[in-house]
């Protein structure tokens, strides 16, 4: 039978003594107040009413960086105190192993299959090593986790995610003492779509509102509890909760402590597991193409024009559920994409009161390089597929046909279906995940 082991040794028995370590550790960084910077508690349950939002730089074997929030008035970073982070005792150093991808060498497993009978079929290999990690082994040895307090205003919110370059926060509540949501890209657009009403009218909402408030009045009777894992489960359960739950985000909160340590994304599974593909046999539906596999979406395709407006795309966000939108010729060639993240940017330059402006003219204004659609066509084999939208690292690819003609989108959620869930005969065919 095939069998997975660790080659880790006694460096990883290190690394989980660390973790006993840090279940029973304080959460670490400084905390952005509405009167300013004050020290961090000692507890999740002493944070206090007047504490907004905090940015915690979470290391893995609890050896903290700290640092401030960037301020959330003006949206600008702001300089991190010059002294040394305090060691802490119960847990190894951070380890200074070559990275590779982002990714530490000493926290990734190594694929060891033994030369025996053969029980299981190789199409169920990702399935199998997914089961054989936890999602600690996917946590970055030191990353950043920005933390909004629920009486933070919506407006400060999303400046801050704008100003620490992140597209989610965790949701703490101080009256329940706990995690109790996502604040995200969507429901930036979700504000702006529900109160807009014309570039002469300020969006009273965005500008006063908490976040506690948008809360109450969005969720109302459709309140879900916060989907989170936590990191000793397989990585094979953050991929099925992901799916199955339809969204882009899942917090890994230590159920000890309560702390939120990681936010995994389908992005960082796959990169994760195409870092060991080259170590294991390749199931043959590798080298068949997404038509064969029927991977993808091609039917009543959302997309739009380039003169298309901003709110008028907002809308289809909302009302369709996905994540992108292509931006198509009247040619029917695709020129462009719209994305969720793109939204965001409306909060960078302050031009949300705005909504009537063309999709192209929006898209002037992106904070990044784009290097332009990422596209593929069915017939390209599902190995090629996997390799190209890693190596871009986007979020989805463009179907079009030989003319550059819109055909389908497939997305990540789409090909860890086929590759991990699909084998294991887990849950049917599933749209792109709707919450960015």
């Amino acid at each position: 039978m095939k069998r997975f082991s660790s080659l880790r040794g006694a460096k990883k028995r290190k690394d989980q003594e660390g973790r006993t370590g840090r279940r029973q550790s304080e959460p670490h960084g400084l905390l952005r107040t509405t009167s300013g910077i004050s020290s961090s508690p000692t507890t999740p349950t002493q944070l206090t009413k007047q504490t907004s939002a905090f940015l915690v730089e979470v290391s893995r074997n609890d050896t903290v960086h700290r640092s401030s929030s960037s301020p959330l008035d003006t949206g600008q970073p702001h300089s991190p105190p010059t002294a040394k982070p305090p060691p802490c005792p119960s847990s190894a150093p951070i380890s200074t192993s070559r990275t590779v991808h982002g990714l530490s060498e000493d926290m990734l497993e190594k694929l060891d299959i033994e030369d025996e009978a053969v029980e299981h079929s190789e199409s169920d290999i990702y399935m199998r090593f997914m089961k054989s990690h936890k999602c600690y082994d996917i946590v970055p040895t030191s990353s950043k986790l920005v933390v909004f307090d629920t009486t933070l205003q919506v407006k400060k919110a999303f400046f801050a995610l704008v100003a620490n370059g992140v597209r989610a926060a965790p949701l703490w509540e101080t009256k329940k003492q706990s995690f109790v949501g996502m604040l995200t890209i969507t429901d930036f657009i979700n504000i702006l779509h529900r109160y807009y009403k014309s570039p002469m009218v300020q969006i009273y909402e965005l500008e006063e509102h908490k976040i506690e408030t948008w809360r109450e009045l969005y969720l109302q009777e459709t309140f879900k509890p916060l989907v989170n894992i936590s990191p000793d489960a397989s990585i094979f359960d953050a991929v099925y909760s992901l799916i199955k739950n339809k969204i882009h985000r899942l917090p890994v909160i230590d159920p000890v402590s309560g702390n939120a340590l990681y936010i995994l994304t389908h992005k960082r599974i796959l990169k994760f597991l195409q870092l060991f593909v080259c170590e294991m046999p390749k199931p043959a539906f590798m080298k068949q193409t997404l038509e064969e596999l029927s991977i993808g979406t091609y039917n009543n395709i959302a997309f739009i024009h380039p003169d298309t407006p901003i709110i008028k795309a907002l809308s289809i966000f909302v009302d369709r559920r996905v994540s992108a939108l292509p931006v198509v010729d009247e040619s029917g060639k695709v020129v462009d994409i719209y994305s969720k993240f793109d939204v965001i940017n409306l909060a960078a330059e302050k031009t949300y009161n705005n909504l009537d402006i063309s999709v192209t003219q929006a898209l002037m204004h992106r904070s990044q390089y784009f290097e332009g659609v990422m596209k593929c066509n069915r017939l390209e084999t599902l190995e090629t597929i996997v390799d190209r939208i890693v190596k871009a690292e986007v979020h989805r690819l463009v179907v079009v046909d030989e003319n550059g003609s819109i055909v389908g989108i497939v997305s990540l959620s789409d090909i860890l279906q086929a590759l991990v869930l699909n084998p294991a005969g887990m849950l049917g065919k599933d749209s792109e995940a709707e919450a960015e």
